[in-house]
């Protein structure tokens, strides 16, 4: 028997806030994320601005020093991340707990993994040699060790299910979560992704591929949908969800934020980078979780897009979009927050998960922050510069990943 998945918790570490609702009220009043790099110097550098985390410290999410010192940043980024939802959520594997810890699991998946780790470890091999390389090298790189910290901090014995699709992981970690509860494997999974990669190499790497703004304005330089645009903007950051069979949530008494009722997954087998150009594949993945979630021509849709700022994919996005609903895309509820917070790659889906759900919650898209030369090839409702308020019945969420990775989730209201 398939059983229905609610949201019960969630927590975030971004470019626009370290806890959820200081990320919302961001987003809802605009606020930019992306700054100059702070971190290290960019002289040398192609790309000179990222959406990099700030004011984070990891005393905050119960974190010790010596955890922190040890582990590469896109773990403390999950771990904070986790505390966050867990907390709100008040499950509990404890012996006085409420939940078995071997039906509570965990989905974390991160793009890249301990990308710090692997710059810094391959600097002292090249330099110094083979005997200073770090024993907790491989185990703090790793890109499951996210997943596996979660686990281990809190006696989460259930399925473990690191998912690494690029910039689609976290969407695809929330969709097969919810897979996985929908059909009885457990009764709670924290679901989400991580991803720490604005280090020298990595801006090098996707700057030489074509793919990142070079502009140096902060201010305007992730421009999803806009004619001006020239790239995504790198950010970093974590975002976690609970989710939790609806009878086992409502039977300890939780506090619901909303149902996910629908996810698909496809893949272009295509191009290593580039979007499939007929879009079916694409179409096909935001079809799935629309008609799972019963999407009907009376709903009132909001879609938290991809919205890198390439010139590919929003074009084939909007595509996309056209090709699923038809004239009725013209009436969907659109935005970018790529624009605010840039690109997080693996943990993009999940933060922009987190999104759609709050917009839900209030009846609030957030805009697409510096659209001020829409794109004509872009024409759908972007949502342009303010918020807008929206009675929305139902949200999706869609990420596409370099290897042609496809995946959207679904969410309404809970009841």
């Amino acid at each position: 028997m398939n059983k229905r998945v609610v949201v019960t918790g969630m927590g975030v570490i971004s470019p626009v806030g370290n806890n959820v609702e200081e990320f919302w009220k961001n987003l809802v009043n605009g606020v930019c994320g992306i700054g100059l790099i702070t971190e290290f110097p960019t002289e040398d550098l192609p790309a000179k601005v990222a959406g990099e985390v700030k004011n984070f410290n990891p005393a905050d999410y119960g974190i010790e020093p010596a955890f922190a010192r040890k582990q590469d940043k896109f773990s403390i980024f999950a771990v904070a991340a986790a505390s966050e939802a867990i907390r709100q959520s008040g499950l509990s594997t404890a012996e006085d707990g409420n939940i078995d810890p071997l039906r509570f699991g965990v989905y974390v998946g991160s793009g890249i993994g301990g990308f710090t780790t692997q710059y810094k470890e391959s600097e002292k091999m090249i330099s110094d040699g083979a005997k200073w390389i770090s024993p907790l090298f491989i185990p703090t790189m790793i890109a499951n060790m996210a997943a596996g910290n979660i686990a281990i901090r809190n006696n989460l014995c259930g399925p473990c299910v690191p998912v690494v699709t690029a910039c689609a992981t976290s969407t695809h970690t929330i969709g097969e979560a919810y897979r996985a509860i929908k059909h009885g494997y457990a009764d709670a999974i924290i679901a989400g992704g991580s991803e720490a990669a604005t280090i020298p190499l990595g801006i090098a790497g996707f700057a030489n591929a074509k793919a990142l703004s070079r502009s140096e304005n902060p201010n305007y330089a992730s421009l999803p949908f806009n004619l001006n645009r020239g790239g995504f903007v790198m950010g970093e950051g974590a975002a976690m969800l609970i989710l939790e069979e609806y009878e086992h949530a409502k039977a300890r008494g939780a506090q619901i934020l909303a149902e996910i009722c629908g996810y698909g997954n496809t893949c272009d087998a295509y191009h290593m980078t580039a979007p499939r150009t007929d879009c079916k594949t694409q179409a096909a993945a935001i079809k799935m979780a629309l008609d799972e979630a019963g999407y009907t021509k009376d709903d009132v849709l909001h879609i938290n897009a991809h919205g890198t700022g390439t010139a590919l994919n929003d074009s084939l996005e909007t595509k996309t979009f056209k090709l699923v609903l038809g004239d009725d895309a013209y009436k969907a509820h659109i935005c970018s927050t790529k624009s605010m917070t840039g690109h997080m790659l693996g943990a993009t889906g999940a933060v922009e998960a987190i999104a759609s759900v709050l917009a839900l919650r209030d009846g609030i898209v957030p805009p697409t922050i510096n659209l001020d030369t829409p794109d004509p090839e872009c024409d759908l409702n972007y949502t342009p510069n303010k918020a807008e308020k929206v009675d929305i019945t139902i949200a999706i969420s869609d990420s596409l990943g370099f290897g042609g990775h496809n995946g959207c989730v679904a969410f309404r209201k809970a009841e």
